[in-house]
């Protein structure tokens, strides 16, 4: 894109970016209220530890939610850490004693203040449906291997001991390996151990051929429990065979979850989705799709159509909370401007410091149009480099593809964690995501 290109395309954005209100204002919310008819909205975010993203996101659902009819909240987090926190909001029953959620790296992505307001909220807007009618919050990611397992024998402990004894021996292949499963996909895939996945599967099949309860949730939780350990089981394996591999079993396990889910709420179910922008933009229109990678946003593009509406979330500069390495220690850092090559840079220039830009409408094919060359965007996880930021973080985008609108601030903020706390004395401490 040369530079008169470039100055064309920030003109055009300052002709239909709109301006955001405060996130308090009720005209906030009511700017997404074109997204009503939806069946899925995913809402990304260029990070996994800005605040302005949580908070816009969380607005945003509660408006699809109370005024819309949008039944499900689904994020990029483990199933049982998110059931944990479905029973609370939609008053399904005690938790285990001690049991909270989110307390394994990064524990700050879901395990803070902003998560926790809204968590606060839906439990309210809960309390005053019927129970049949109460919004769900669930997890779409593979990596509770552990949990699911004990949710699993949990479960059939309570309604078959015979089946529990069953699956203890199908999930014993896997009992040594479930705190370091990467170790289980090293050592299968260099020949040096037999694969668990006979196992796994047959397990999975005897619950779904069982269907053994009456407690239709519960049973629908423990299949997909036993789901999960079937896709991580082949995600520990994968990662040993390539990136792309293990990329694509995650994101195809996200998007059978989402369908699950919405098969299992009914035909008027409609889904909201919290994960990163690399995971909800459609893959194709990104240097990953050209790589061989797809994503769940690309695989709901697929199967609804328009239907499926893909927001991204980005940012110029600002702090973020996150880590120098996997596993490390959380800090708040700050974010570097944008590189001038990228699509931040041209929301910056286009001199509107909080807006929202679609492209959906066909009176704005001028401005999809503009946004359909590759420039570069940023992608900031759990991890932030900024010593080697273009290539650790920055990748190609055809933008005008990979979304179908842009929530933009200018600088943005840090997520605030909560602690995870080993010996509570009261629930207020760390409600909700402790008992």
């Amino acid at each position: 894109m040369n530079p008169h290109d470039t100055s064309a395309l920030q003109a055009l954005l300052r002709r239909h970016a709109e301006p955001l209100p405060a996130l308090e204002s009720t005209a906030f919310g009511s700017l997404f209220d074109r997204y009503a008819d939806a069946r899925v909205v995913l809402i990304g975010e260029a990070s996994h530890g800005t605040s302005d993203f949580y908070r816009a996101r969380a607005t945003i659902t509660q408006r699809l939610i109370a005024h819309h009819g949008f039944t499900i909240v689904a994020i990029e987090a483990d199933w049982p850490d998110a059931g944990q926190i479905d029973r609370h909001v939609r008053d399904l029953g005690p938790l285990s004693a001690g049991e909270q959620a989110f307390t394994r790296f990064p524990a700050w992505m879901w395990r803070n203040v902003e998560v926790r307001h809204f968590i606060l909220w839906l439990h309210q807007h809960n309390h005053a449906l019927p129970a049949d009618r109460r919004i769900e919050f669930r997890g779409l990611d593979v990596y509770s291997l552990r949990n699911s397992i004990s949710e699993v024998l949990a479960y059939l402990d309570h309604t078959d001991p015979q089946l529990a004894r069953d699956a203890r021996q199908r999930y014993g292949c896997l009992t040594p390996w479930q705190d370091d499963p990467t170790l289980y996909g090293h050592v299968v895939e260099h020949g040096h151990e037999a694969s668990c996945e006979e196992a796994v599967v047959q397990q999975l099949n005897s619950l779904l051929n069982e269907r053994l309860a009456a407690d239709h949730e519960a049973f629908f939780s423990a299949t997909q429990n036993a789901r999960v350990v079937r896709a991580a089981e082949q995600y520990y394996r994968a990662m040993y065979q390539s990136s792309a591999a293990s990329w694509n079993l995650r994101d195809r396990h996200m998007f059978d979850t989402l369908q699950a889910l919405l098969t299992h709420r009914g035909a008027d179910a409609k889904a909201v989705v919290w994960a990163h922008n690399s995971h909800i933009g459609n893959a194709a229109a990104t240097d990953m799709g050209w790589r061989g990678r797809f994503n769940i946003g690309q695989l709901c593009r697929t199967a609804y159509g328009a239907d499926a509406v893909l927001i991204g979330m980005s940012t110029d500069h600002g702090q973020v909370a996150a880590a120098d390495d996997w596993d490390g220690d959380m800090q708040v850092k700050e974010v570097r401007p944008s590189r001038p090559d990228s699509w931040e840079q041209q929301f910056l220039k286009a001199g509107i410091p909080a807006s929202l830009t679609d492209w959906r409408a066909p009176e704005r094919e001028d401005l999809r149009q503009a946004l359909s060359e590759p420039l570069l965007e940023r992608a900031i996880g759990v991890v932030y480099r900024p010593a080697t930021e273009r290539q650790s973080h920055y990748f190609q985008a055809v933008l005008g593809e990979q979304f179908d609108a842009l929530v933009w601030f200018e600088a943005t903020h840090a997520v605030k964690p909560l602690p995870v706390v080993t010996a509570l004395s009261h629930e207020e401490d760390t409600f909700p995501f402790g008992v």
